[in-house]
């Protein structure tokens, strides 16, 4: 049994099983990626969410609204772990609720873009479940943060020392 998602998107309620965009620890080759994701996922491809800025966590980034791109990767739930992805990634990312005080991350439902075979070649988009920084945690960051440059967190990160 799958579960299915009610929630408040900027045009109203969404009801569906909506693919998830990874933009950190998540991405494919990333330590959460096999933890995670392993056997729970029917599809990933690249994608890019515009109007959000990457900023450096401690370990982790955070996306924040903003006029630039993130980059990462669309995830498809494998038939029937949906409910249990979901429960697995909300935990994840200290997600306790929509608004919650306590909340790392907000989990929005937002419109991400999938590259065309070619730089040139306009791709299509999709609706997905991204994982932004919560209110307090996107303020601490404007005043504070280390942004990532070209918003890409393989990219931003530094290399390890091994």
């Amino acid at each position: 049994m799958t579960a299915a998602v009610t929630t408040l998107a900027p045009g109203g309620p969404v009801t569906a099983e909506l693919p998830f965009f990874v933009y950190g620890t998540l991405l494919p080759g990333e330590p959460n990626h096999d933890l995670f994701l392993r056997g729970r996922t029917a599809g990933e491809r690249p994608a890019v969410l515009p109007r959000a800025l990457l900023y450096d966590g401690p370990g982790y980034p955070y996306a924040i609204e903003g006029h630039g791109r993130v980059h990462g990767t669309l995830l498809v739930a494998a038939p029937g772990v949906y409910g249990e992805l979901l429960g697995l990634l909300d935990h994840l990312e200290e997600f306790l609720g929509p608004g919650h005080p306590r909340n790392l991350y907000e989990r929005v439902v937002r419109e991400v873009e999938l590259p065309g075979p070619g730089a040139s070649v306009p791709g299509e988009s999709a609706q997905a479940w991204v994982y932004l920084a919560a209110t307090a945690v996107t303020r601490s960051l404007r005043t504070g943060g280390v942004l990532i440059p070209e918003g890409r967190w393989v990219t931003g990160r530094p290399p390890d020392a091994s």
